[in-house]
């Protein structure tokens, strides 16, 4: 058995700290309750935690989200946040699908009109939106398009005819990261993006069709427009290959070049670069770029998923009325101001696998929300439910402003597969009323239910914790996974 190098210690029902202890320059804070720490404590990813809180520069503490689970240097649901003159960034606390996010849409409709319609909508999804690996659309990009693309995000879908201008005030930072360089992009990654816009890509990403089934708070539900039985779509995919490019050259460099800076790591997943440094900044704005590349991605993929739905059922844009509620990334690295020891500081806030959740009154949200918080979205699994939240205070005070990204996995993939070795996925899904499509041969088995933490008792988690408040529960009718 492997001694630990550190303990964690309870500090209430839903935090656990990781003590300072060695090299370590801030605590490590999990946000859990005693029936969700033991699934955490089995893999490496408090581990992870408690290595990310040795990274120069680090605020406050090293932190887990509920939903938090191993991966690549950084925990997935982790958050961490740099000072700007002494701090670095590194690629693994972003993730290799820059941007992935997620964006919620409402439509006209209602479960009792489409239900006996959900295959033949999930059908026509399936055939008009491309997924799975390396799936190319439609819409090819010269360098001239994409770099108008990485500079100005989802407002460049919008000029093209996907969606109108009104929409990208319900997306985070209105569609677009700016001090985007195309620059410092490679061939490579240009290469491997260039006709990938308006695809869903492969793994956990996914096309769901739902309905709201519980309303938490009837004042918010009521002034963002929900209410029972009203049927939504929920989109989840990232930067594509493009932004896999990105992270991948960008930890090559680094990881030949952080010694000669004089950065120690206890794992050289967490390679890194200082942020005032010339590599630091090339990777901020290509990441940017990426960030971009996959908010344009999204604006597209709601476009059209919204004429493939009107087709199928033979009903004009008007009867869908589909409108965004909002659209949130969780692979990111960001300069924001937060108050830290009761003063404005500027920082690189490192959400891998976590979102943003700002509460009411912020000015970084748009007058539509600034009266209630920003709307958090965390999806489950496609067998039990997502949950639309909102932004709390208690975010801005203890995680930076951020909440959880999703479920969060239980399995790996591999484990996954092992477990429902002779079992048809498929079929246990249309047992539940839940009609799937997918590519590949392993998806369903990979991302079977069970994979996953039961998002209810994640989301309590976070509701507990004062990051965000519940508003409205979904449950799937139908999905396309890539």
């Amino acid at each position: 058995m492997v001694t630990k190098k550190y303990t964690i210690r309870r500090l209430d029902d839903i935090r656990w700290e990781i003590p300072r202890v060695g090299g370590m320059r801030v605590p490590g804070l999990i946000f859990a309750d005693e029936l969700t720490l033991p699934e955490i404590e089995k893999d490496q990813s408090a581990d992870q935690v408690y290595n990310v809180a040795h990274l120069p520069g680090i605020v406050g503490r090293s932190m887990a989200m509920p939903d938090v689970h191993w991966g690549y240097g950084f925990p997935i649901g982790g958050v961490a946040a740099f000072d700007m003159d002494e701090g670095i960034v590194s690629p693994g606390g972003v993730g290799y699908d820059i941007n992935c996010g997620v964006r919620l849409g409402i439509t006209n409709l209602y479960r009792e009109t489409i239900a006996p319609e959900i295959r033949k909508i999930i059908d026509a999804l399936f055939a008009q939106v491309p997924c799975g690996v390396g799936s190319r659309g439609g819409i090819k990009l010269n360098k001239k398009s994409m770099g108008e693309v990485l500079k100005t995000g989802a407002a460049w879908a919008v000029k093209q005819g996907f969606g109108d201008n009104a929409e990208l005030d319900m997306i985070e930072n209105r569609g677009v990261i700016h001090d985007a360089d195309p620059n410092a992009a490679s061939e490579r990654a240009f290469e491997r993006g260039k006709d990938q816009l308006g695809t869903l890509g492969s793994g956990n990403h996914f096309l769901e069709i739902g309905y709201i089934d519980e309303i938490f708070d009837e004042t918010i539900a009521r002034s963002w427009g929900l209410d029972l039985q009203r049927v939504t779509i929920m989109i989840h995919s990232g930067s594509r290959g493009f932004g896999y490019q990105i992270c991948d050259e960008f930890l090559s460099r680094m990881v030949k070049t952080f010694h000669k800076e004089g950065i120690e790591v206890p794992d050289r997943q967490l390679a890194c670069t200082k942020l005032k440094g010339a590599l630091g900044k090339q990777y901020l704005a290509a990441m940017a770029g990426a960030a971009n590349f996959a908010f344009a991605n999204r604006q597209i993929l709601m476009h059209l998923t919204g004429r493939a739905w009107q087709q199928a059922m033979n009903i004009s844009p008007r009867d869908l009325g589909m409108r965004l509620l909002y659209d949130v990334c969780h692979n990111i690295a960001k300069i924001e101001t937060h108050t830290v020891n009761g003063k404005p500081m500027k920082l690189c806030v490192h959400r891998k696998g976590a979102t943003r959740s700002l509460p009411e009154g912020h000015p970084d949200l748009p007058p539509r929300y600034r009266p209630t918080g920003q709307p958090v979205l965390i999806p489950g699994d496609m067998g039990r439910a997502s949950y639309i939240l909102v932004g709390r205070q208690g975010a801005m005070d203890q995680t930076f402003g951020s909440a959880c990204h999703g479920a969060g996995r239980l399995l790996s993939r591999s484990e996954a597969i092992k477990k429902t070795h002779g079992r048809s996925i498929d079929r246990e899904l249309e047992a539940r009323n839940i009609y799937p499509r997918w590519v590949g041969r392993k998806t369903l088995r990979e991302e079977c239910p069970e994979a996953y933490k039961d998002v209810s008792l994640v989301v309590d988690i976070v509701q507990r914790a004062g990051l965000a408040h519940k508003v409205a529960r979904i449950r799937p009718l139908g999905v396309v996974k890539g």
